[in-house]
């Protein structure tokens, strides 16, 4: 079979199959950049595999680095800036030996065979190799039909591919995921049957599959998934903890479900990943804190916003992630259940919430609120409580008109009249303020401390009847820029 990809190929991973080919050496492209080609997506990486061993593959290219026991050359093109083609991968054909740990093969051979390559891949799907010159598509295992019909099957026999790498089973549904494919019905099997090799799998590489699950386009299916055929234990027990849990009136769901609702609410947005860590596991801690109320003859969940924080705290840092993003998103959880009556909220609540998850994050904050909104069912996403709460943060957010924003202050005041403190310079303050906002122009030093020494002149009576006046003009502007945010909320 042959196709014509090249239009799709960026130049600099073109040149280095020529580079390869004119050497005397077979190129290929292989695994994800070739599926992708096929699905008519932007490929996020790209592999070459060739028959050159590793020294030949460096002695070809300027740039490259070479650190591991399985031949993978990089190829560096320093004069991109396109991650995805800066570094390209060259692997000589392979061949592997047993998986004596379900985790990586013991002794790696090379080879002058492509064939030998492609058996040793997990999926159908990603044992298809392109060559760009001629056009050649090498399918030994029937990964374009498997593309077309939506199925990921392994290649060869299912049990020997997760027995390799216990990972793969969670590769298979993080490709279901981002694909939107279903699983191979031998192959879920096999996958129900092996999965306890993910206990012999570290954290890092579950947290990677992970991560592209959430950052896909349905991460509510991945995890659903995951909990169907019993995966979710051996990653994020704690999730499994919230099945059939159910909630009180305002709840139209059990607590799983209600997360898996919110972290597609935020997915359909295209949220940060932070942001749909958050909706995953914002009431994880309703499960520990659920008790039964007679008054209310239902369940409360008073204190979990606390507990959802300590165990999203220890689930990310069991998967090594980032003490940013752990602090983060711990952030976001602990102060999900800000405000609730939209009469008795004050700015100064409002600036304490702001204080509590930074400048930067309420908006996250604001937004998982909403996606926590729709995860529970109700059709209304932006009800007025939630355009009010906006309103008041953007009301919180807007630096105070103060005699701060003028460029000299009470010692240069002092300074300039050479004078000492006392009344008048308050007044003078905020004489000079009351200038400034009428022209913003005039707020430099050298106009302020001028006319600083004319006010300090004046009665002191006179000086506070202008300074009075200050007052007032600031009190009309600060009014008047928080009846605009409240215009633009709608409240």
């Amino acid at each position: 079979m042959n196709v014509d990809f090249t239009n799709n190929i960026p130049e600099p991973v073109s040149q280095i199959t020529k580079t390869l080919k004119k050497a005397g050496f077979e190129a290929f492209l292989v695994g994800g950049c070739v599926r992708d080609l096929i699905l008519a997506r932007k490929p996020k990486d790209w592999d070459v595999t060739t028959n050159a061993t590793p020294e030949q593959i460096i002695s070809l290219f300027k740039d490259t680095f070479y650190e591991n026991t399985y031949g993978t050359v990089g190829v560096v093109n320093k004069d991109v800036t396109d991650e995805t083609i800066r570094n390209v991968e060259v692997t000589p054909y392979r061949v592997e030996s047993t998986y004596s740990d379900n985790r990586r093969p013991d002794s790696v051979s090379f080879s002058q065979n492509i064939d030998d390559d492609l058996k040793r891949r997990d999926f159908t799907i990603n044992a298809i190799a392109y060559d760009i010159d001629t056009g050649e598509i090498k399918d030994l295992f029937g990964g374009i039909k498997d593309l077309k019909d939506g199925y990921i099957r392994t290649v060869g026999n299912p049990d020997n591919r997760f027995q390799e790498d216990g990972l793969r089973i969670l590769r298979a549904v993080r490709f279901m995921t981002e694909l939107n494919f279903q699983i191979e019905p031998k192959t879920k099997d096999s996958l129900l049957k092996n999965r306890e090799l993910l206990k012999n799998i570290s954290q890092e590489r579950i947290k990677d599959e992970f991560t592209k699950v959430i950052m896909s386009s349905n991460p509510k299916k991945g995890l659903e998934t995951m909990r169907e055929l019993d995966i979710m234990s051996f990653t994020i027990p704690e999730l499994e903890e919230t099945y059939s849990i159910g909630q009180n009136k305002a709840h139209k769901y059990d607590v799983l479900e209600h997360l898996l609702r919110t972290l597609q609410a935020s997915a359909d947005k295209n949220y940060s990943f932070e942001l749909r860590l958050a909706c995953l596991f914002h009431d994880i801690g309703k499960p520990r804190s659920r008790r039964f109320s007679e008054e209310k003859q239902e369940p409360t969940f008073y204190g979990h916003d606390v507990i959802s924080a300590r165990m999203t705290e220890k689930i990310l840092s069991r998967l090594k992630f980032s003490r940013k993003i752990i602090d983060d998103v711990v952030s976001l959880v602990r102060w999900h259940m800000f405000f609730s009556d939209t009469e008795q909220i004050t700015l100064s609540a409002v600036r304490r919430m702001i204080a509590n998850v930074g400048r930067e994050h309420i908006w996250d904050l604001m937004n998982l609120r909403v996606c926590d909104r729709v995860g529970t069912g109700r059709p209304k996403e932006n009800p007025y409580r939630l355009r009010k709460y906006k309103a008041m943060v953007d009301e919180a957010l807007v630096d105070p008109i103060s005699v701060g924003m003028l460029k000299i202050n009470g010692k240069g005041v002092i300074e300039a009249t050479k004078s000492v403190p006392g009344p008048k310079i308050g007044f003078i303050l905020h004489a000079l303020l009351e200038e400034v906002l009428d022209d913003p122009t005039l707020n430099t030093v050298e106009y302020l401390q001028k006319k600083a020494i004319e006010l300090y002149e004046l009665p002191l009576e006179e000086l506070k009847k202008i300074g009075e006046s200050g007052k007032e003009k600031k009190e009309l502007e600060e009014e008047k820029k928080a009846e605009e945010i409240r215009k633009k909320h709608s409240v």
